[in-house]
């Protein structure tokens, strides 16, 4: 009776032992998985875009996808054979009602493929491993840096031809929709002190480092949600609501190290050093390993801005 007690807890831990090596086989990373920079010729211009795949269970392959504007969306399904992939997600702000189609090849860190747009339009793209951004050890900061003189708009460039924005009695406004604005000096972390107003309906947000959109606008909803005001657009949700409404100055704290954000709007702490994942619809590009501007939006209604200080680290 003994004998077979300790042949049968030896048996146990035999089988035990394979169910664990075939889960841990079953779970293995596949090559693919993580975050990607994506490139996107379009023809007429050069698009940012960000792609993230990872397990969901034991085999299936998940995602999410952001294209040149819109927010981060799901993707149910990656299919991979070898070292290559596809997957479709419904479309979101895009022109067509057909799925976007996204099909590639990946070796290494790079990939590389085709996209065909819901209406029906094709494009190529380029892609390479996202950087972690980690940031070791205590950042030092530097001395504060006023980016707007409140006389003009010195230091800032327009995003395209049309430049509605105005420097009036120390506030920076943008009365109407038009050009984006952006900081002609790029950074690497930084702080941020910036006070915004914005009139009812209306929309901006703050690019941090031109990349990820902290969102600004006349937000209707009960609770706080990740696309409006207080969000880091379709990724990050304020843990409260803070707004003091349309008509009303208000003022943002914003720290960006590596990808660790935190966000003070109007005193209270909304986002607590949480992970950017990656670049946010609108974004300059998707060069996150690159120092980049700060960029206010002007193409989404009328909007006004005063009291700018960046607080880099020092190097």
């Amino acid at each position: 009776m003994l004998n077979f007690l300790i042949q049968f807890q030896i048996m146990r831990i035999i089988l035990s032992t394979i169910f664990v090596c075939i889960v841990s086989m079953l779970q293995a990373q596949n090559p693919i998985e993580g975050r990607w920079d994506l490139t996107v010729n379009m023809g007429f211009k050069i698009a940012p875009s960000w792609l993230e795949i990872k397990h969901s269970g034991l085999k299936m392959l998940t995602g999410h996808f952001v294209a040149d504007g819109g927010s981060a969306r799901p993707i149910a399904k990656v299919n991979v054979n070898g070292s290559k992939f596809n997957f479709s997600i419904p479309p979101q702000w895009e022109t067509g009602e057909l799925d976007l189609i996204v099909e590639g090849e990946f070796t290494g860190d790079k990939m590389s493929g085709s996209m065909v747009a819901p209406d029906g339009k094709k494009y190529t793209f380029t892609g390479e491993r996202a950087p972690l951004l980690d940031q070791k050890g205590t950042v030092t900061w530097g001395k504060p840096v006023t980016i707007f003189n409140g006389k003009n708009t010195s230091g800032w460039h327009p995003s395209g031809e049309k430049n509605q924005w105005v420097a009036e009695n120390d506030v920076l406004k943008s009365p109407a929709s038009g050009s984006n604005l952006i900081t002609d000096q790029k950074f690497t972390d930084f702080k941020l002190h910036i006070e915004f107003r914005y009139p009812a309906n209306s929309n901006s947000g703050i690019y941090l480092r031109g990349r990820y959109e902290v969102q600004v606008e006349d937000s209707k909803s009960v609770e706080p949600t990740n696309v409006e005001i207080g969000g880091v657009y379709g990724f990050l949700t304020p843990n409260q609501k803070f707004t003091r409404g349309p008509g009303q100055w208000q003022v943002y704290d914003i720290t960006l190290i590596g990808r660790r954000v935190t966000v003070v709007a109007n005193g209270t702490t909304i986002i607590c050093d949480q992970v950017i994942p990656g670049i946010t619809g609108g974004a300059l590009d998707s060069k996150e390993g690159e120092p980049g501007p700060i960029m206010l939006q002007g193409d989404h209604g009328p909007i006004e801005y005063r009291n700018i200080v960046v607080t880099p680290a020092k190097q």
